[in-house]
């Protein structure tokens, strides 16, 4: 029986080529269908209840965002990922099981606790951006994933050193990049890529990486059981201190499962921006010269929390993320009980699309919405349905506050100490690297050392 529920217009090319442009060209993808079909469009699927709508509207953000969360599935729509993040991750779960993930993970990412992380971020900046050898180019991607991958191993799992230490960070670098390569990003969205035809076949050595880390943090799990050192405040330590309502600690197994999700969310896309950040920090001369010069009000020594507080510097983050957020939409929801979105009706099956890329790119809110201006953060604020780059709702990104922190102080550190220059000077167009989008892999930059300012104020 054909469904009588209404939904907006949208393409009718073939599934095939559709897929071949989304995952080739995600940017131009959305914007095309945008600039033809509007605000809100329809992809249809071959299922007649799993049409896929994009909405970016704030009002249809605000409406599904507020929505009873008993109105949607989320977790089902991020099954693709089940092979990285395993059964029990909080992204892969629904209603009260994920909200009582969400309160049990969510505390060390906030407040103090948080803050006190900041020493190690900058000094993990300044052991990778020191190794750089002055003149010589570089892959500026390459040195914002071992940033972000050592704060990772560091703060979240406690490892500063050690033979565990680099197994991990060897392990898990491979797997991302290798799983984020253009050919193998595409095995996330076609089922049958993912075929195990033993270890030399490309989704075998896949499962095989997996299966390595898998041991290594089971060991690990093993090893801090066995500590009795109560004052560690890694957020694993905190993760295994933490109690259920009814006083139950985490098992091992969902231990294992969300460290891999903490890795996989805050790694690759913390790394994405930062990277962007330093490309549109060197395009635009104008952007460098403010971000130095209130850098220079706060000396050489500062203090983290200054950093935190920058007004420029916190546009330059804002805007890095605005222009072309790393995850270009929000959780998709699918539909359990039907509901009015903008007026269409919406039956069980449909997928919702929340569009973080169009929503940022309306240009009622964001004129010339192109153009990196971080000015529009000083000019005025936008509610959470306009600028969304961590998502919305009760999915909202639990590591928001860090992620903008970690980018800060990496941001302060470097280019307190270095000038970082693009090789290749021609604007780059976001590529897709997995799930997400980024800069190309081989963006190369050249550092030198930063002259200087004569009127440094007092160290602090």
């Amino acid at each position: 029986m054909t469904a009588t529920y209404n939904l907006p217009d949208g393409p009718q090319m073939p599934r095939w080529l559709r897929m071949i442009k989304f995952i080739s060209q995600p940017v131009k993808y959305v914007d095309d269908f945008a600039k033809t079909y509007g605000d809100t469009f329809t992809i249809r699927s071959t299922s007649s209840d799993n049409h896929l709508v994009y909405f970016s509207q704030p009002q249809a953000l605000e409406q599904i965002f507020t929505a009873d969360s008993r109105h949607f599935e989320v977790g089902r729509g991020n099954t693709g990922l089940r092979f990285l993040l395993g059964d029990r991750s909080f992204m892969l779960s629904d209603g009260d099981r994920h909200q009582r993930q969400r309160q049990l993970l969510a505390p060390p990412f906030h407040g103090e606790r948080m803050r006190a992380y900041g020493e190690e971020i900058r000094k993990i900046t300044q052991q990778v951006s020191h190794e750089w050898q002055i003149g010589k180019p570089f892959k500026i991607r390459e040195s914002m994933q071992e940033i972000t991958l050592r704060v990772i191993l560091r703060v979240v799992f406690g490892l500063n050193e050690g033979e565990l230490f680099e197994e991990l960070r060897r392990s898990l670098s491979d797997l991302l990049d290798f799983i984020s390569s253009p050919i193998m990003s595409s095995a996330f969205f076609f089922q049958f890529m993912q075929k195990d035809f033993g270890a030399w076949s490309p989704w075998g050595w896949v499962l095989q990486q997996r299966q390595k880390i898998d041991r290594l943090i089971y060991a690990l799990l093993r090893e801090r059981r066995a500590q009795t050192d109560q004052n560690r405040q890694d957020i694993l330590s905190l993760m295994m201190a933490a109690r259920y309502d009814d006083g139950q600690g985490m098992s091992d197994e969902e231990l294992h499962d969300e460290l891999m999700t903490l890795l996989v969310a805050g790694h690759e896309t913390t790394a994405s921006s930062l990277t962007w950040a330093f490309y549109w920090i060197d395009r635009l001369p104008e952007v460098r010269e403010k971000l130095l010069e209130e850098l220079n009000t706060i000396g050489v020594n500062h203090d983290l929390s200054s950093v935190g507080r920058l007004p420029y510097l916190t546009a330059v983050c804002q805007e890095t993320l605005r222009i072309y957020p790393i995850v270009m939409t929000a959780f998709p929801r699918i539909v359990k009980t039907p509901i009015k979105i903008m007026g269409y009706e919406l039956r069980e099956g449909t997928v919702i699309i929340p569009s973080i890329y169009l929503a940022h790119h309306r240009e009622e809110v964001y004129p010339r919405s192109k153009q990196f201006k971080p000015e529009r953060f000083l000019e005025r604020q936008y509610s959470p349905y306009e600028y969304l780059p961590f998502g919305g709702g009760n999915r909202r990104c639990i590591g928001m506050a860090f992620a903008q922190y970690e980018m800060k102080i990496v941001l302060a550190t470097v280019l307190s100490d270095f000038q970082v220059s693009l090789v290749n000077k021609r604007p780059v167009r976001p590529v897709r690297r997995g799930l997400t989008v980024a800069t190309p892999a081989g963006m190369r930059m050249v550092a030198t050392p930063q002259v200087k300012r004569a009127n440094t104020p007092a160290l602090v």
